[in-house]
């Protein structure tokens, strides 16, 4: 009889009971990370053949464990395991219904599928200081594909600790992320592009401001690859380290005329009047995002 817990849930327990990543299981199985990303979001069930191979390597740390087993409830796998099934709960789950319940969770994972390649890398952010006019601050950030299928962000400075999400759909990045030591949400809409490679992109960010009453501010802001990952996730999280640990304020005179130009501009009413726009956009007619560099060298890695 069928499980009734769909199989890349019992996966996912599994791997959490193991305390082992997609990447190292992969690694053991000798297949690509994205095959068991795949068996993760339960977008494919493994072959026959992998779903025995995969068995026989749990059956090697878990005496008994048959194939048969992935059927179990997740209480049941977890008394398997000698761990409470009382605390499977804790242990979460990156399935969309608790992580993220988006009604369009599909079209995100198939977006990524299709366009996540693109967007991994280490970037550097630049935007206008929310506190200092003429002054602009820096964020390096790493993306890349995590377990459940989608691009997960980390984001930071010598004064910020941001980790989320990028969603590339319908031609557009969407950024959910959440600043680890304040607790504050923040959102990104930026344009797409369409290349195999993404080393430009820009668009507008949402987040609290810096005063009393910790206001909305919406500010454009652009990112520039400055790295590619290199494979080792335990070597790229040390570089992403490394990056993130410096100080955002930009030197003065270090931010480029057009990028000055590009990031702040007037707009409301009376510049609407003057045929400008009413609304802060990032409009694809005056968009810098692009595929690979074929006129600036990227940004250097270091301040």
């Amino acid at each position: 009889m069928a499980s009734m817990t769909p199989f890349s849930d019992n996966l996912r327990l599994v791997l959490k009971l193991l305390s082992m990543s997609a990447a190292k299981l992969a690694s053991e199985l000798a297949v690509d990370k994205s095959v068991v990303s795949r068996w993760l979001n339960g977008s494919v069930q493994p072959s026959a053949h992998n779903l025995s191979r995969l068995s026989a390597f749990v059956a090697g740390r878990v005496a008994g464990f048959h194939v048969l087993d992935w059927e179990r409830t997740p209480d049941r796998l977890a008394e398997m395991f000698g761990a409470d099934p009382g605390a499977i709960a804790s242990l979460g789950s990156a399935r969309a219904p608790s992580g993220l319940p988006f009604a369009i969770w599909d079209q995100m994972i198939s977006a990524t599928a299709l366009r996540g390649r693109a967007y991994e890398g280490f970037f550097r952010s630049t935007r206008p200081h929310p506190r200092n006019p003429g002054h602009y601050v820096h964020e390096w950030g790493m993306i890349r594909r995590d377990e459940i299928g989608l691009l997960r962000l980390r984001m930071g400075s010598a004064e910020a600790n941001v980790g989320g999400w990028v969603i590339p759909l319908q031609g557009l990045i969407y950024i959910i992320a959440a600043e680890t030591n304040s607790g504050a949400m923040m959102f990104g809409l930026f344009n797409g592009v369409g290349a195999s490679r993404v080393d430009v992109f820009d668009g507008l960010s949402l987040l609290p401001a810096h005063d009393m009453g910790r206001s909305p501010l919406a500010t454009a802001m652009l990112c520039e690859r400055i790295g590619d990952l290199s494979g080792d996730r335990e070597a790229d999280d040390r570089r992403f380290t490394e990056l993130a640990s410096q100080n955002p304020n930009a030197p003065a005179g270090s931010i480029p005329a057009d990028i000055e130009a590009h990031l702040v501009r007037d707009f409301g009413p009376e510049q609407l009047a003057r045929g400008g726009d009413l609304f802060l956009t990032m409009s694809l007619l005056r968009t810098m995002a692009r595929g690979p560099y074929d006129e600036k060298p990227p940004p250097q890695a270091t301040s």
